[in-house]
């Protein structure tokens, strides 16, 4: 069979060889037809029934999620459970099978194409992938009204043959909780033609440390069934029917990979000191509170970003981005929760980061350029009441170890002193109820708009720590929507612009004697990790699956040798020598 390769977006690290498994949408074999009148409410009660029985099957998945799941795919569960309540979803194609006489399938497949359009204009990446929820969702609830059910590769039988292939699923999309009916078999990697980083196979994937690649756009129609597959998930590169030469290429690469991982385990309890002796502090973001325990056991030193905003998300109201805002004691309870988690500590909570694409008022308009639009901190500083609620939680949290607050998307001297002056209101609330708080709790900001970069001595004067967002930087400083794939090749993290906003935040936080962190997925990008630290930079902030291949990196450097070669690659402005002098750094 003809060999080839496709490429798309790696989203969990290593390497996977076996079979490919196909799962075909059911909404490819949806059939559209007119239902005559009389058989309208035996038609929307059909639909009900598929609804029912999704939402069944949903809760008892939930129920028989073994202990050592992904908490992840719990959280997913809940997430799809309340898409599948939504009046979105429940109601409305039941009013087009009663207004259009279409067939449940049809009137079904009808409402999520509308929705998906509307998502489709929601600039923020996270949110934009949540489109991808619904349509799972739509996908389980076909699947009941065909009769079909989700094709997963039988269970490997006690004693089988251990060289057996095994199996690597490829899918227009999977959701978590189809991923679950793949627990107990020999899969081994996933591949879907949609989704980014953020999209849910590539949290799950990462968070089961399962090689991943999406983004594959014809990878299920050009795949057939059983077909060898290579999915390289630090490439993002899937091989299809590999040669004989690449394949043992591709194992020999995998056993050196599984070895290298077996050796990072035993750094979970090292310190992260560079050779040199100097100390650096390794911290996880998380989403949810339950993020916490992959945190602590990759030996997180604490929490360097908890975004806020996923509180919100999955409350309702799908035709608004899924946003919802909770009350002051749910955001407590979970801001407590995590911070409890951490034992002792520190966490920093993120405030909300929404507005203009993602309106918590549907009837708003909606920005052109929502990424310059009403978002983060100006959303929230338009809306006092929703930032006061959250600033409330947050400090009562306080209460139970030790938080941070940082602020996202500060440009202005204003918008710091107006932020300052809501925290100091929240916290005369609480002492005029008598809630307890940590009086001394940090502030911080975000450093993620070229402008803020440019105008440090405003930040150090007013602030107690600076954070920096390199995914937004970057973007900001190149004028590229980090999600459009058809610019996708200039967004470059080795910019000359970048690099040098980025080296003068460090070296502004280190004359200041401010904590300076980068918070973004550099951070957690080991290639990157030695020029960071040549930069000054000793806090950093990533995905707990990153951690101990960072702290690898940390524990093999020598800043005394670092620090000069990384000044010489901030005064050159060739790309090319600045990608070579960098890789130059790994051999040091």
């Amino acid at each position: 069979m003809a060999s080839f390769t496709l490429h798309g977006i790696p989203v969990s690290r290593g390497i996977s060889i076996g079979r490919a498994h196909l799962l075909t949408p059911a909404a490819l074999d949806v059939k559209h037809y007119l239902v005559p009148e009389e058989q309208v409410e035996a038609e929307v009660k059909r639909l009900q029934d598929a609804i029912a029985a999704v939402h069944r099957n949903l809760q008892d998945l939930w129920t028989e999620l073994p202990k050592d799941a992904p908490t992840e795919l719990g959280a997913f569960i809940d997430v799809h459970v309340l898409i599948l309540s939504d009046p979105m979803i429940s109601e409305a194609p039941l009013d087009i099978i009663r207004t259009r006489h279409y067939n449940a399938e049809w009137a079904l497949v009808t409402q999520i194409d509308e929705l998906s359009a509307q998502f489709d204009e929601i600039e923020d990446e996270y949110l934009r992938e949540r489109k991808q929820d619904i349509q799972q969702v739509a996908e389980r609830v076909l699947k009941v009204l065909m009769g079909t059910a989700l094709a997963a590769p039988p269970v490997r039988a006690a004693g089988e043959d251990e060289f057996q292939p095994q199996m690597i699923v490829v899918a227009h999309d999977i959701s978590p909780a189809d991923m679950l009916a793949f627990r107990d078999r020999s899969f081994v990697g996933f591949v879907t033609d949609v989704g980014g980083q953020n999209s849910h196979t590539a949290i799950v994937a990462r968070s089961l440390d399962i090689p991943a690649a999406v983004g594959m756009s014809q990878a299920s129609r050009l795949v057939e069934q059983d077909d060898w597959v290579i999915v390289d998930g630090d490439a993002g590169v899937v091989i299809c029917n590999p040669s004989a030469l690449v394949m043992e290429q591709y194992r020999a690469r995998q056993a050196m990979l599984l070895k290298a991982r077996k050796r990072l385990l035993k750094l979970k309890k090292t310190p992260a000191v560079t050779k040199d002796g100097t100390p650096i502090t390794l911290l996880a973001n998380i989403e949810l509170p339950d993020d916490c325990a992959p945190a602590l056991d990759a030996g997180a030193a604490g929490v360097g970003l908890f975004r806020s905003e996923f509180l919100f998300m999955g409350r309702g109201g799908i035709g608004n981005a899924g946003l919802r805002v909770p009350s002051e004691d749910e955001q407590f309870e979970q801001y407590r929760k995590a911070v409890l988690a951490m034992k002792g500590r520190p966490v920093t909570i993120r405030t909300l980061d929404v507005g203009a694409d993602k309106p918590l008022d549907p009837t708003e308009h909606t920005a052109l350029n929502p990424a310059l639009g009403l978002r983060a901190i100006r959303y929230c500083l338009a809306e006092p009441q929703l930032f006061l609620t959250q600033l409330r939680a947050i400090l009562r949290a306080s209460a139970f170890g030790k938080v941070r607050i940082l602020i996202p998307m500060l440009a202005h001297a204003f918008e710091i002193d107006q932020s300052l002056s809501m925290i100091a209101q929240a916290k005369q609330q609480l002492r005029e109820q008598n809630v307890k708080f940590d009086d001394g709790v940090e502030v911080g900001a975000m450093i993620e708009i070229p402008a803020a970069a440019l105008a440090l001595p405003m930040f150090v004067k007013r602030l107690d720590f600076l954070s920096i967002g390199t995914n937004d930087l970057i973007q900001y400083t190149l004028a590229i929507d980090r999600v459009d794939y058809e610019v996708a090749h200039l967004y470059n993290p080795l910019h000359p612009a970048v690099l040098n906003l980025i080296a003068m935040t460090i070296e502004a936080g280190r004359k200041a004697g401010i904590d300076v962190a980068v918070c973004g997925e550099m951070a957690g990008d080991t290639k990157l990790t030695r020029l960071l630290l040549g930069m000054g930079l000793r806090e950093f902030s990533m995905h707990p699956a990153q951690l101990l291949a960072v702290k690898q990196e940390i524990l093999s450097s020598d800043l005394t040798v670092l620090q000069p070669r990384t000044r010489r690659i901030l005064r050159a402005m060739e790309p090319a020598a600045i990608a070579e002098a960098v890789e130059q750094l790994q051999t040091l």
